[in-house]
């Protein structure tokens, strides 16, 4: 019986070959001898690396999707969103790396397919998806100036984030911001949203500065990451400082310390006295809109106590809305005279702003933002540091205080 049994047992197992004698002596035509000799076969030496690794979350846009090879060159590289939307990429000259063309997109899932072959042509393959970071994982830092412009000797590096940042040593040291002239730049965090850089002393005319973001995966606050690689470089022009007087009720424009042009002014009543101190020109508007209602300035009905529809030549100092600008609606004989302004400083002025020959526009023409207006004697506070671009206003010890690093 234990013989039978034994021998049953061999008979199954010859049944299971499912294949004729030719089998059993190695010939070609079974599967089994093809599949053994695929795997006598030496696999290829090419080694292919994605990065980020396969399942990746909150990758970088900036860095993500790099492939590269060892003993090999790559062959063929395909990237696509997960709706099979094409990702434009290029190799390198020698066929060892591939990256994106441009940018990736935040919160998309992006899949890489990569082959390469080794010096005896064998292949390699390598396949990875990943999805990188999200809006709401992510901070940016929006900044001024604009990267080529030029701006006066005033204009610090502002930068304002979309996050709040709580890790601030660890964004600021992504932060950096040198000058040709050699001068210290030192950046004052003035809440977890606005980091300002500046020198101890206005920057030197005709130099560059320059800005660089390397916040590309910095944590800034718990699970919110950097997406920002970027270099930004502005000039300074000439060295403008204006000096506005409320008592003498006269503004003295200065070029290299030298006086260029004295203008009459308004400044602010005594009921509404204009900020002193070191005011920067943020913005330039040849003719805007000013409405008390959106800085205070109300009636009993609750309506603006002025409302301005065309304000020629206007220049900002500050976020709360002290201005430089023209005056049309005035009469002449105030200017130099009587200080009648709701806080700004005005200067005769037409309506329409097309009076090249006025003092406003000439002052308009020949002001760029960051150009530093020194306003004296108002019997008013000193401007805030943060209200505006005004952080000369506060000094060197305070503001190297105000620093993370």
């Amino acid at each position: 019986m234990t013989a039978s049994a034994l021998l049953g047992g061999v008979l199954v197992l010859s049944a299971c070959s499912g294949g004729d004698s030719s089998a059993s002596d190695g010939g070609d035509s079974s599967s089994q001898a093809r599949a053994d000799e695929a795997a006598a076969k030496k696999s290829s030496e090419a080694q292919i690396k994605i990065t980020p690794a396969d399942g990746s979350n909150n990758a970088s846009i900036n860095n993500s999707a790099a492939v590269t090879v060892k003993k090999g060159t790559l062959t063929e590289v395909t990237m696509t969103t997960a709706d099979g939307t094409a990702v434009a990429g290029a190799l390198s000259a020698d066929k060892t790396s591939w990256k994106p063309s441009a940018q990736l997109e935040r919160s998309t899932t992006y899949k890489l397919a990569a082959t390469a072959k080794d010096s005896k042509g064998l292949e390699a393959h390598e396949n990875a998806s990943f999805t990188t970071v999200s809006p709401d994982d992510s901070f940016i830092g929006n900044f001024t100036p604009e990267d080529g412009s030029t701006v006066g000797v005033g204009m610090p590096v502002s930068i304002n984030f979309n996050k709040e940042i709580t890790n601030k040593a660890a964004v600021q040291k992504g932060i950096t911001v040198t000058t040709s002239s050699g001068q210290e730049v030192v950046c004052h965090w003035f809440s977890t949203v606005r980091m300002d850089c500046r020198p101890d002393d206005y920057w030197k005319e005709a130099s560059t500065v320059t800005l660089k973001l390397a916040l590309d995966g910095v944590e800034g606050a718990d699970g919110v990451y950097g997406v920002q690689q970027k270099t930004v470089t502005f000039k300074i022009g000439r060295n403008q400082v204006t000096y506005v007087d409320a008592k003498t009720k006269q503004m003295k424009v200065t070029q290299d310390g030298k006086t260029v042009r004295t203008i009459p002014i308004s400044a602010g009543s005594p009921d509404n006295k204009t900020y002193e101190g070191q005011m920067v020109i943020s913005e330039k508007f040849k003719e805007t809109r000013m409405n008390g209602a959106t800085v205070g300035f109300t009636d009993d009905d609750g309506k603006g106590e002025y409302d301005i529809k065309d304000v020629p030549h206007a220049m900002r100092l500050t976020t709360s809305g002290t201005f430089v600008h023209g005056n049309y609606w005035g009469a002449k004989s105030i200017f130099g005279a009587v200080n009648t302004s709701h806080g700004c400083v005005g200067l005769s002025d037409t309506k329409g702003a097309n009076d090249a020959n006025t003092p406003a526009a000439w002052f308009y023409d020949n002001s760029i933002v960051g150009d530093v207006i020194v306003v004296q004697n108002t019997g008013d506070k000193t401007v805030s540091p943060d209200n505006g671009l005004n952080g000369w206003n506060m000094d060197w010890a305070q503001w190297k205080a105000g620093s993370a690093v």
